[in-house]
């Protein structure tokens, strides 16, 4: 999977499933309503109407199904004819499990997805989901050649036109931004800390022709990041906090990502155990989801000021490492006692969004994080933990993971019953709460927006990716599609406007599942 390359088009022409393998994926229902004149180009002669016809009458998806169409050179499979509320439409976990599991070997291979207008971009960023990046197989390495997937969306239902040349790039940017982000996650803190993390935001801002500002090692000290430099300062590889901003003629309000970058986690001094350790190269997901899909967003056109705040650091052991006990002063101005060395990401995230709302004066500030093991307790594997100090932006959030097929769930926003869990009889609060079966995540969300200020009067929400970041051993690039759609009504593409639950635009398919959908502006 590593060297696949991924095409949007809008027909991927007719071939012999010889030459070039086929997989047509769908709902039940979706597939029969395609016509034989619209697929046989890539099955015949392999391949008769008929077998087509017995193919689709014979799947009994539960919740899924796949048939083999001739021999392992082209399939159909199935998608969940229906899911519940708490789901996608698109059933875009499902699609990635069955690209996964059903696409046919070869070195040039088509996918045709067949699906409404309205799923269009979740199932895209899942079929992304099933090509990761990262690979240091040798066997893999030793493979100069490119293998090709095409894929090909065949919409059907009423507005079934096909997809414009606008569109299709806004599909290859998002599949880009997943994937990107995936391949960060996966990538190894020997390979990944804090220097290569700043190159993949160099290049980004290159590519888009932002020029990053970069507060780093001691400069962090001086200015008051206390958050970022205590958690960072042991490392061999300086923390940083980076910058990227696009500001456009025109623009009414001022939005700020601001991501979680903790290339490695070992826990600190409050060190993890051996079997809690491994895979502490995922905590920069956060940072990785909010890079790519601004790379992604900016391309596409974004009508407002739009800021993405990366929190860089490896939280590692040495003699200068921050100890339990120990007092530091944050950007908010705010002490914090470190009770918790293992509780470092909401000491840096609170430096961020103290940043974006001092420094970039921002209106709405979100930051997305692996934070805590208890967001999958939580909300589970599948969907992201979502608190916010505005019910609206809540509703938002897990209509946007609707739309997105990165799904999200509230949190508890209680701070007047759970702040008090952070009490410190030292400093202004601890670093972690005193009650560990205290709403957990909650808590720690708490903690980012205390240094905002509860009463603050801008749209604050925290987005807690810790499960869905990675499926097994592989990273998902969870969070990339989140977030474009979240705030697709901000861009110029069609596309984007249409899956944000923020914009005039109403879905079709949300509309079925929710009757109370109101037409939004993002402030």
């Amino acid at each position: 999977m590593a060297n696949v390359v991924l095409e949007f088009k809008p027909s991927a022409g007719d071939s012999e499933p010889q030459s070039r393998p086929v997989l047509i994926i769908g709902q039940q229902s979706n597939l029969q309503k395609v016509s034989w004149s619209q697929i046989k180009g890539k099955l015949q002669p392999v391949v008769s109407k008929e077998i087509w016809q017995a193919a689709l009458s014979g799947l009994t998806p539960n919740p899924t199904d796949s048939c083999p169409l001739y021999l392992n050179h082209a399939a159909v499979a199935a998608l969940p004819p229906r899911v519940s509320r708490h789901n996608s439409q698109s059933s875009a976990n499902f699609v990635s499990h069955l690209v996964r599991s059903s696409l046919p070997g070869g070195n040039n291979r088509c996918i045709v997805m067949v699906c409404e207008r309205s799923d269009v971009f979740a199932s895209s960023c899942a079929i992304a989901r099933a090509f990761p990046i990262f690979s240091r197989r040798t066997t893999s390495s030793r493979r100069a050649e490119k293998k090709h997937v095409t894929v090909e969306i065949m919409i059907v239902g009423e507005e079934n036109s096909a997809l414009d040349v606008g569109q299709l790039e806004c599909l290859a940017n998002a599949a880009h931004g997943v994937r990107m982000a995936a391949r960060i996650v996966d990538t190894p803190c020997n390979e990944m800390n804090t220097d290569h993390f700043l190159d993949e935001i160099k290049a980004v801002g290159a590519e888009l022709g932002i020029t990053p500002v970069i507060i780093r090692g001691e400069e962090l000290k001086h200015r008051g990041f206390g958050g970022i430099y205590g958690v960072g300062r042991a490392a061999e590889h300086p923390p940083a906090l980076a910058v990227l901003s696009h500001t456009p003629v025109g623009a009414t309000q001022t939005i700020a990502w601001v991501g979680k970058g903790i290339v490695y986690d070992t826990g600190g001094l409050s060190i993890k155990g051996k079997t809690s350790m491994p895979g502490m190269k995922r905590d920069c997901g956060g940072a990785a989801a909010i890079l790519g899909a601004y790379r992604a967003t900016i391309k596409q056109g974004f009508k407002d000021n739009l800021h993405a705040v990366f929190c860089l650091a490896e939280n590692a052991v040495g003699p200068t490492a921050t100890r339990p006990d120990d007092i530091h002063t944050l950007y908010s101005g705010k002490t914090v006692e470190i009770n918790n060395t293992d509780a470092e990401g909401r000491l840096v995230l609170a430096d961020g969004v103290v940043y974006a709302r001092k420094d970039l004066s921002a209106d709405i500030i979100l930051d997305m994080a692996t934070l805590t093991g208890a967001q999958g307790i939580s909300t589970g594997k599948y969907h992201a933990a979502v608190m916010t100090n505005s019910e609206k932006w809540e509703v938002a959030c897990v209509r946007a993971g609707r739309s997105s097929g990165d799904l999200a769930h509230p949190l508890v926003y209680c701070p007047e019953l759970h702040f008090s869990e952070f009490t410190s009889a030292m400093a202004d609060m601890k670093n972690s709460v005193a009650d560990r079966e205290n709403a957990q995540s909650s808590c720690a969300g708490l903690f980012i927006g205390s240094h905002l200020g509860f009463d603050w009067p801008g749209v604050w929400v925290h987005v807690d990716i810790a499960s869905p970041v990675h499926a097994g051993e592989r990273a998902t690039g969870f969070g990339v599609a989140l977030l474009m759609a979240l705030f697709g009504q901000a861009s110029d593409d069609s596309m984007l406007n249409q899956v944000s639950p923020l914009g005039a635009a109403t879905n079709t398919s949300e509309d079925k599942m929710e009757r109370d959908c109101k037409r939004r502006r993002l402030v």
